[in-house]
Order: structure tokens, then C-alpha cells, then sequence
């Protein structure tokens, strides 16, 4: 797999003290890499740093090969990046609309837009929602409408903030297989912040846990999550001990 993001002596300080320490980290494309860790350890600031909406303390980001950061990526690298959240943050307007709008602000001809946005309405499965407002939607519906503006966009790199963790189990479940479907067909590499294992283990292929900022673990999926080394052998089998009550 060709490698699309590399990170080397990566430290991000917030008043002098240290939220991150990575020596180094490797995100290959097609890949979707989840990243848990307790309450505290830096997974959404590592999210925010490999985003490049943060820059790094000190360190180096490169992405294919060309060295970055929050300062100084282009608009065209900045493009291949799209970012879906916990709350969907939607606007006050149809779901049709809220898909569409990154088109709109890359000034795309109306004909496009409209192709597209059905396009991606039929892959989340939420055509009959088209002309529906947003903040009349469920929380899966408003969910699965927010995955789809940043999709539609066809990033190279999406960052996904626990979009999942408000969702009732039925509806998170199937949200995420198609979810993974649909990711697996665009060939989109994904990063995905998560505090639940069973979410990431039905998602991702790769695994990173962190701990106090520190990369403790990683590899694929089920063999961090099966062969859990003595930093992360308590975070993951509380886990496990959780999923199987």
C-alpha cells in the first residue's frame, strides 16, 4: 500500500506540557485506522495533528511525500481532507442542501451537484430524505447525512470523530456496516477516534492505542485487540470483560 502520511519526533505541548509523543506513525492509503485510548490519552489531538487543522510542537508531518502543516498545506492538499464529527452539525436547511454544499463552495455546475448528491443520498440509503429539513431527522438519519457531505467531496483522507457514539446500538451497528461498504468501495482512507471496541473492531483494519499521549500498541485490529501487550492489557480486556456482560 503506498504510503500517504508519515510522522516523525511528532510532540504537541499545551502550556509547556506534553499532549503528544509520537516518535513515529505511518497511515497507508485505502487503510481505515482506528484510534482509542482511556479519556485524556490525545486521541482527538492526534486526530486534529494528522488533519492538519493543528500543527505539531515540534516534529515533522509528511503527506505523499511532501513535508506540511496547519500553516502551510495548499488548498489542493487541504481538499483531500474531510472531517465528519459527533454532533452532524448540520444546517438549517434539506438534507439535499446540506450534501451539497461543499460543492457549492467549490462552485461545481449545478448539473454535477445534483448527480452527485443523489449519487451519495442512494449510497447512505437516504434518497427518500432529499427534501426532508435536517433538524427533522433522526439521529442516525442526521448521522448518516453528515458522512455523506463529507464523502461527497471524495476525500483521499477522512477524519472521523466518535460519529457513532450517540447512536442506539441497532442503528450504529448498521450504520457502520454500510459505513465500512462504502468506504471500502470509494478506496477512502479513514481515521477513526472511537471509545467504544466494538465499533472499531466492526470498522477498522489497523489499531493505534494511546496512553497519556504515548503510542502504547498497534497493528491490525484483531491482533492488538487478541494479543494485547502489557501496557494495553487492562484498557482492552476491561473492554472485553464490558462487551460481554
Amino acid at each position: 500500500m503506498t504510503e500517504m502520511i508519515r510522522v516523525e519526533e511528532l510532540e504537541f505541548q499545551v502550556a509547556g506540557r506534553n499532549i503528544l509523543t509520537i516518535p513515529e506513525l505511518v497511515i497507508k492509503k485505502g487503510h481505515i485506522y482506528g484510534i482509542m485510548g482511556p479519556n485524556g490519552a490525545g486521541k482527538s489531538t492526534l486526530l486534529k495533528v494528522l488533519s492538519l487543522l493543528d500543527s505539531p510542537t515540534n516534529g515533522v508531518i509528511y503527506f505523499h511525500g511532501e513535508q506540511v502543516s496547519a500553516h502551510t498545506i495548499t488548498l489542493e492538499k487541504r481538499r483531500k481532507i474531510a472531517i465528519a464529527l459527533q454532533q452532524s452539525l448540520l444546517l438549517d436547511t434539506t438534507v439535499f442542501q446540506n450534501i451539497a454544499v461543499g460543492l457549492k463552495i467549490r462552485r461545481q455546475p449545478r448539473k454535477i451537484i445534483k448527480e452527485k448528491v443523489y449519487e451519495w443520498l442512494e449510497k447512505f440509503n437516504i434518497t427518500h430524505l432529499a427534501d426532508k429539513h435536517a433538524y427533522k431527522l433522526s439521529g442516525g438519519e442526521a448521522q448518516r447525512v453528515n458522512l455523506a457531505r463529507a464523502m461527497i467531496l471524495e476525500p483521499e483522507l477522512l477524519c472521523l470523530d466518535e460519529p457513532f457514539s450517540a447512536l442506539d446500538f441497532p442503528t450504529k451497528m448498521k450504520l457502520i456496516y454500510d459505513f465500512k461498504n462504502i468506504l471500502s468501495e470509494a478506496g477512502t482512507t479513514a481515521l477513526f477516534v472511537s471509545h467504544d471496541l466494538l465499533e472499531v473492531k466492526s470498522l477498522t483494519d489497523e489499531l493505534f492505542i494511546l496512553m497519556n499521549g504515548e503510542m502504547q500498541q498497534h497493528g491490525s485490529t484483531e491482533y492488538v485487540i487478541e494479543n494485547p501487550n502489557e501496557s494495553t492489557r487492562s484498557f482492552i480486556n476491561d473492554w472485553k470483560s464490558y462487551l460481554t456482560l
